[in-house]
């Protein structure tokens, strides 16, 4: 039985483990490896004291602050409205399902530049809504956290949809049996099946916004130390041929980006390791 499976897998007509390993490898190795590791290299020709002041400097940090924390505060808020957008979607047939259903879509289909300018022109202090508001969104740091909030939705509820469809009605009809209400139910028996897939979503929420640019630059106003972004400032340095900031920039924020999604996967797995038990 173990040579007849030795040979069926080497007259396989599809590519065997070794094949398709190689590929997967080269293909990665030009594709993410090879640019990351040239950023990783143009930084190393500068000193220590040359990248800390690079990297430290009140203008930049200002930038981090900006761009790390309305990413956060966009995926957090996508975390949750994102949830009850999936739970509408899959639990309720309402007229134009569809049509609300494609429209999830819209910021993965609409380029980044036509999103920030028609955010722009909504949110303006003369736009439709912004009119109305009694406060300042457009060239505001605001405006950043709208723009990062519209380009995040839809992975977190493309990511909570199909766990959702497979969630069976007899296992809330059963807590039911049992004497728990709606809030127990949801919080008990359907959170925890959630929580995985909500913890990815968010993942992917934060890291597209991280390096979001073409429509976060016509919302923010892009003023140094109020609502200039990280990405800006890298493509600023490219501009006036400062090579090595633009890459000891971008290197600080592919390392922070790594670490903190390290560490929502490592929540994640915890997760899904609670959820099994």
């Amino acid at each position: 039985m173990v040579l007849m499976r030795r040979l069926l897998r080497r007259h396989s007509v599809l590519p065997g483990f070794d094949l398709a390993l190689g590929f997967t490898l080269l293909y990665l190795s030009f594709i993410v490896l090879i640019p990351l590791s040239a950023a990783f290299l143009k930084t190393a020709t500068m000193t220590w004291p040359a990248f800390w002041d690079t990297v430290t400097s009140p203008r930049v940090m200002a930038s981090y602050r900006l761009t790390f924390g309305a990413s956060f505060a966009a995926a957090l808020i996508n975390a949750a409205f994102g949830l009850v957008v999936a739970w509408v979607l899959v639990r309720y047939d309402f007229p134009f399902k569809r049509l609300v259903d494609a429209l999830v879509d819209l910021p993965f289909a609409l380029p980044t530049a036509v999103a920030g300018i028609a955010l722009t022109a909504l949110y303006a202090e003369n736009g439709w809504i912004g009119q109305l508001l009694p406060f300042k969104v457009a060239f505001t740091p605001l405006g950043v956290f709208v723009a990062l909030t519209f380009i995040g939705l839809p992975f977190v509820v493309r990511t909570l949809q199909p766990v959702m469809e497979d969630m069976h009605h007899e296992i809330e009809e059963a807590a039911a049996t049992l004497g728990a209400n709606r809030w127990q139910t949801f919080r008990r028996v359907l959170l925890p099946i959630l929580t995985p897939p909500l913890l990815t979503g968010f993942a992917l929420a934060f890291a597209r916004a991280l390096g979001e640019y073409g429509s976060v630059i016509f919302i923010a106003g892009n003023m140094p130390m109020i609502s200039e972004i990280t990405p800006l400032l890298i493509i600023t340095k490219l501009e006036q041929y400062d090579y090595t900031g633009a890459t000891a920039l971008a290197v600080v924020m592919l390392v922070a980006a790594f670490a903190l999604l390290l560490g929502i996967n490592a929540l994640q797995a915890w997760a899904r390791a609670r959820q099994g038990r």
